[in-house]
């Protein structure tokens, strides 16, 4: 078999192999481009009144605590705090995928959303499905998408160099 045949078939069934895998990560990786721009799937971040956070930890989980969607009762329900000193923000989110934004000044809460931007990254990163699927899938298919540039790239090139002899 000749080098250009088996060129073409590894290019071939491995663009099959990878197909789905590959879908999800563009489509899924469109959505995070978009992210800041669709409230849908990240809320916009609001302004506080202060840039200097003066509130307790004690405040903000007081305040977590008061929206009922959240479902948080103890630091255990929040999956972390995104301090934001220059639009004196903090957002707080749960592990039930609410977040909660508060002004940093006087603990008042700013906005109360669903965030489906951290589930379209577990999506991207193939971890939906398991923990470490971003090694056992995404690692070879991102190694079978270089496979297919590298064979595409010849697919391309070589009937240039064909056509010189």
């Amino acid at each position: 078999m000749s080098f250009s045949k088996t060129n073409r078939t590894i290019h071939k069934w491995a663009s099959i192999l990878i197909a789905l895998p590959i879908l999800l990560t563009i489509a899924t990786g469109t959505l995070l481009l978009l992210k800041k721009e669709i409230s849908y799937i990240q809320p916009a971040s609001m302004k506080g009144i202060e840039r200097i956070p003066t509130i307790s930890f004690n405040e903000v989980l007081n305040q977590a605590q008061t929206v009922e969607q959240a479902n948080i009762s103890t630091w255990q329900d929040i999956d972390r705090l995104d301090v934001r000193p220059n639009k004196g923000i903090i957002k707080i989110r749960s592990k039930n995928q609410w977040e909660i934004q508060i002004d940093s000044s006087n603990a008042e809460i700013l906005q109360v959303a669903y965030r489906r931007s951290d589930f379209i990254e577990t999506l991207h990163d193939a971890t939906f499905f398991q923990d470490k699927a971003n090694l056992w899938l995404m690692l070879p298919s991102a190694i079978i998408l270089l496979l297919l540039w590298l064979t595409g790239l010849y697919l391309f090139i070589y009937p240039y160099f064909r056509k010189r002899d």
